[in-house]
């Protein structure tokens, strides 16, 4: 909120709120008319004080100020028709409304000045999201996609958590990440490996080919910006997947990230046991050192990426958020319901205060080009390193 809704100026349209103004000013009214009724025995002025500090809870500091010489006015008004305004009491007790009211409008504008400042940072933070986490397609092929980010930093709106993807031919390439720390100081590792994400994943034959690029690209940036106090202490953890239109299969190739849930069109939560490798900065170029593993994804099946933060995140009683058992409430929902759902129970499980930040990416398979082709139930699959493929 840049501006304060009830500051009222020339050529400024009228706003539903500032039938607000009516509220202070009809107490100034009320309570002077009192005042003077009640005679110099029972004094009510001071009450008038009420009004430019009820104004500034919904209007600016000009707005304030103009509400306090109104509530002087009616104190000078009250004093006269009393006969006291030469009194010594009359005299402090408009001194005492103007000190009120400048105190009131000095707080005001510190309020507004920093209602400023946090409608830039959160302008500049949505900003850095639109750069670095391209908004995903609600489509890819015969992919349904939805995301929810939500950073553990008040304002920053991003963090060290990522997610991509990318149509490579008749396949598509999804990327989930979670570098290691939380908020803003993570943004540096999160947009260098989407950068290299997104322009590998076109290149690489095979997911452990991908993950050897990405490897690379890391092995280079934190060699050139790593901290001398935090060498082998800044690494990634990703998981990478590739579905291809014609196979109801997924395969998927982890860098010491979580495995994700498989959501069955019957109410069924699985959740695969993959061979995670090293995470990516740490070193590891080897292709061997990444496994591919494959799983049966069929037509209405979901595939929910997520990062620690989710699985991590308590309630005021340290208990974890019961990921699966949750989401098997919600198998039937389409991404885009099963993430909003999701979210909603996961900020009332931790009363709204995360720990971490967190990212959910949620696939569905609508449908198989090839509807001839039959389920293989394969369990994992390892292919060989694709000859002549580049790097980064």
């Amino acid at each position: 909120m840049g501006s304060r809704q009830g500051d009222v100026g020339l050529g400024q349209p009228w706003q539903p709120s500032h039938l607000l103004l009516l509220i202070p000013v009809a107490l100034i009214v009320v309570i002077t008319a009192a005042d003077i009724a009640t005679g110099p025995n029972i004094i009510l002025s001071p009450l008038l004080v009420v009004a430019p500090t009820l104004t500034a809870w919904f209007a600016g500091p000009w707005t304030t100020a103009g509400i306090g010489a109104l509530a002087m006015a009616g104190e000078a008004v009250s004093s006269w028709r009393t006969g006291m305004q030469s009194s010594r009491n009359a005299i402090v007790e408009v001194i005492a409304i103007a000190v009120i009211t400048s105190l009131i409008v000095f707080l005001c504008a510190v309020r507004d000045r920093h209602a400023r400042q946090m409608a830039r940072v959160r302008s500049v933070a949505e900003a850095a999201q639109q750069v670095l986490m391209w908004p995903l397609p609600s489509r890819l092929g015969p992919l349904r996609l939805a995301c929810v980010y939500l950073a553990s930093e008040e304002e920053a709106e991003i963090g060290g958590d990522l997610y991509a993807a990318a149509r490579t031919g008749s396949a598509a390439r999804v990327m989930i990440g979670d570098v290691r720390g939380k908020g803003l100081p993570a943004l540096g590792e999160a947009a260098l490996l989407l950068g290299a994400f997104r322009e590998a994943a076109h290149q690489q034959a095979s997911l452990p080919d991908l993950a050897a690029s990405l490897e690379r690209s890391m092995t280079r940036y934190l060699a050139d910006f790593e901290p001398e106090g935090e060498a082998g202490e800044r690494f990634v953890t990703a998981l990478l997947v590739e579905i291809t239109d014609g196979e109801p299969l997924v395969r998927m190739t982890s860098c010491g990230h979580p495995a994700p849930l498989l959501l069955g069109p019957d109410n069924t939560v699985h959740v695969p046991r993959l061979h995670p490798g090293p995470p990516l900065g740490v070193g590891v170029t080897d292709p061997d050192n990444h496994v591919v593993d494959v799983l049966p994804f069929g037509p209405e099946d979901t595939l929910v990426l997520y990062t620690d933060g989710v699985i991590e995140a308590r309630d005021h009683n340290g208990v974890f958020y019961p990921f699966a058992e949750r989401a098997a409430q919600w198998t039937d929902h389409p991404p885009e319901a099963l993430l909003h759902q999701i979210e909603r129970d996961l900020l009332a499980h931790t009363g709204g205060r995360l720990g971490d930040d967190v990212a959910l990416l949620a696939i569905r398979r609508a449908h198989i080009p090839h509807p001839d082709h039959q389920l293989q139930r394969v369990q994992r699959y390892t292919p060989a390193p694709a000859a002549g493929s580049c790097g980064t």
